[in-house]
């Protein structure tokens, strides 16, 4: 009789688990065709920071002194909306709306994978921009592949070519490909330590050919095309190929040179495209930026004259995610952020 109890509560556990994971597997089937589109979150910073002030002053201010405030403020809202509603009569039939500053962020890996995200921002954004709006972009990356890096200041340039007044501003880093995009910019605004520069280019790459051949491990390596492959990790490279891949560097250089010098003509391209680096008090002396700030400072600077938004675009979470199966997703994450700090093959 106990081994039937048993035997039966081992049934049911097992029923349980099989449950379980028939649901869950029957929830990731269903969803695949339910999967919802991303988005955009838009967050009026103004609105962040008259909180954050009420709440210090409701913590500061007495009683009295709190009354006496909103007293003030009640009565500087009046008249302020009596001078808006006076403006609008006398205004003709075009109406004159606030300007508006539109915040986009980019945080870099050595892919530039952040521009899939921004290219959705700045396609939201120019739908709805007027010529008197202005977007800023709070801007860090240390670089990485020139493909990548390319895209993302050429979808900068839309917001140039769309003639709305273009603000980078970069607190820690924008170093190689990373200037590439800040280049672009009408300002550059940068933090007093944030690094700039390194305008060069760089590739490494392993081989372990002797290592392979004392290991009596042959390798073949076939191309058509002379240079379909100048260096290679496994097979023996020559001295011809490893000149055409140093060749390869130094054009792709001169684009990068011509890139920066065409972007921001204040520049002496000779003297800084070197591959070093300066810190922003450094770089503003180099004409490598316009002003020494931060981000935050800049922006408020603009809460009273301007309706300052962040713009974000967000991917939507699968099922996995939120279950939190993504395993793979999660370590492929991890270490592309740890090669990002690493140099490595052909990049800004």
């Amino acid at each position: 009789m106990e081994f039937l109890i048993e035997y039966a509560g081992f049934l049911l556990k097992l029923v349980t688990v099989a449950l379980i994971i028939v649901l869950t597997f029957a929830g990731i089937f269903a969803s695949k065709g339910k999967e919802k589109p991303g988005g955009l979150k838009i967050t009026k910073l103004n609105d962040n920071y008259d909180t954050a002030k009420t709440q210090l002053e409701n913590e500061l201010l007495d009683k009295k002194q709190l009354k006496q405030q909103q007293k003030e403020k009640k009565k500087q809202d009046k008249l302020a909306a009596k001078a808006d509603k006076k403006a609008k009569k006398q205004a003709s039939s075009v109406i004159e709306t606030k300007k508006r500053l539109f915040v986009l962020d980019f945080d870099g890996d050595i892919q530039a994978s952040a521009t899939q995200t921004l290219r959705r921002e700045i396609t939201a954004v120019l739908s709805v921009a007027s010529a008197d709006d202005e977007v800023v972009v709070r801007l860090e990356s240390g670089g990485g592949v020139v493909h990548g890096y390319g895209l993302a200041a050429s979808q900068l340039q839309r917001i140039k070519d769309a003639n709305l007044p273009l603000t980078i501003c970069v607190d820690k880093v924008a170093a190689s490909g990373g200037y590439m995009m800040a280049c672009v910019a009408d300002k550059i605004i940068a933090a007093p330590f944030a690094i700039l520069g390194s305008i060069g280019v760089v590739a490494q790459v392993p081989n372990i050919h002797r290592l392979l051949d004392k290991s009596l491990v042959d390798v073949e390596l076939h191309t058509a095309g002379k240079y379909k492959r100048t260096l290679t990790m496994l097979g023996e490279n020559t001295d011809e190929g490893r000149e055409k891949f140093k060749q390869d560097l130094e054009d792709t250089h001169v684009l990068f040179k011509e890139f920066v010098s065409s972007a921001r003509p204040v520049i002496d391209i000779e003297a800084i495209a070197t591959g070093d680096v300066w810190y922003g008090s450094q770089a503003l002396k180099n004409n490598l930026v316009d002003q020494v700030s931060t981000s935050d400072a800049y922006l408020v600077s603009h809460f009273d004259s301007a309706d300052v938004v962040s713009v974000r675009y967000q991917e939507p979470k699968k099922l996995a995610e939120k279950l939190g199966l993504s395993v793979l997703s999660a370590l492929e994450a991890k270490a592309t952020k740890w090669v990002t700090k690493v140099s490595q093959f052909r990049g800004y």
